[in-house]
């Protein structure tokens, strides 16, 4: 009799521990459990932890509450100023209703993913290129309020929606690139030309000071000079104008009289009248000075430069005024 009692004990023991082992459930923090007794939803959600179900009578589905990525697949369309175009976007959603999640729709995320398909494709249509490249913080609104209103209804609250990216054709990428080109192109030479306006007022304004005094224009000729010698990469050619030696022989002449008014007259010998000397004229007897030698020679090297200039044709190259001809082999 005991034995048989034993037997039952262990027999009713272990009927219970796996009832309770198939009754048993545990939901996770970021669950909710939504309990179907014989098919009929009951009305409590079951929370996060240990809950206890009856057996082959009621099913437990666990409904994920955390925030969902999910990415749009490539849509191609054709915008409102007729350019291909193919838009990809990603979607963040989360249940906000568990018990709607399951009842109201059968698979959400797959309604979820084309309802944000056929929006996207939607939003291309009615958007122009300008728009999908630029302004996108307006169309990723205007697709998430076409998302979302449907999506209330069966317990999902979209939280964000971001277009990625735009593929274009490759002849549109060639027109923007061109058209990027031609708008630089002219900024550059809006601000070329805005220089060369800037530096023509600075030159006036240089040429203005450099009328009062002409020395300054030989001055900046030679700055010049030494800028380019210092390089030591090129031969410099520095023409020697002809009415640079006129006016080097007028500057002379003054200095020339000058000096011979100042000089005292040349002590005269004693000499016999027979000799045949006197009759020299005054001015082979008295000796030639190196200045009024120097200031002979320019005067005949201007008077047949002149005379070279009218008979000759003209030349590009200047003439040497150490050469008594010109370099082209002429004379």
């Amino acid at each position: 009799m005991i034995e048989e009692l034993v037997t039952a004990g262990v027999a009713l023991a272990s009927v219970g521990t796996v009832y309770a082992m198939a009754a048993a459930r545990v939901v996770k923090q970021y669950e909710r459990g939504v309990v179907l007794r014989l098919g009929k939803l009951r009305s409590g959600v079951r929370g996060p932890g240990f809950t206890m179900i009856v057996p082959f009578v009621d099913r437990l589905q666990k409904v994920n509450m955390q925030i969902v990525t999910m990415p749009v697949p490539g849509q191609d369309g054709i915008t409102r100023d007729n350019v291909t175009v193919r838009v990809d976007a990603v979607i963040y959603f989360k249940v906000v209703s568990a018990a709607d999640a399951i009842i109201q729709v059968e698979d959400y995320r797959f309604a979820v993913s084309q309802m944000a398909q056929t929006s996207l494709r939607s939003i291309i249509g009615k958007s122009e290129l300008d728009d999908l490249l630029s302004n996108r913080e307006k169309l990723n609104q205007g697709l998430e309020l076409m998302i979302d209103s449907p999506a209330v209804e069966w317990g999902v609250s979209i939280d964000r929606v971001e277009i990625k990216d735009v593929s274009l054709p490759e002849t549109m990428k060639r027109s923007m690139a061109r058209q990027a080109e031609a708008d630089r192109e002219r900024r550059a030479r809006v601000i070329n030309a805005d220089a060369e306006l800037q530096a023509s007022k600075k030159l006036a304004e240089a040429a203005g000071v450099m009328s009062e005094q002409p020395a300054a224009l030989q001055l900046r000729l030679l700055q010049t000079v030494v800028a380019v010698a210092a390089e030591k990469n090129s031969t410099l050619v520095l023409p020697f104008p002809v009415e640079l030696l006129r006016f080097l022989e007028r500057a002379q002449q003054p200095a020339q009289q000058a000096a011979q008014q100042a000089a005292p007259p040349a002590p005269q010998t004693q000499q016999p009248p027979a000799q045949p000397q006197q009759s020299l004229p005054e001015a082979q007897q008295r000796p030639i000075q190196p200045q009024e030698l120097s200031a002979q020679a320019q005067q005949l090297l201007a008077q047949w430069q002149q005379s070279m200039q009218e008979q000759l044709p003209p030349v590009e190259t200047p003439l040497d005024p150490d050469f008594g001809g010109s370099k082209s082999g002429q004379d």
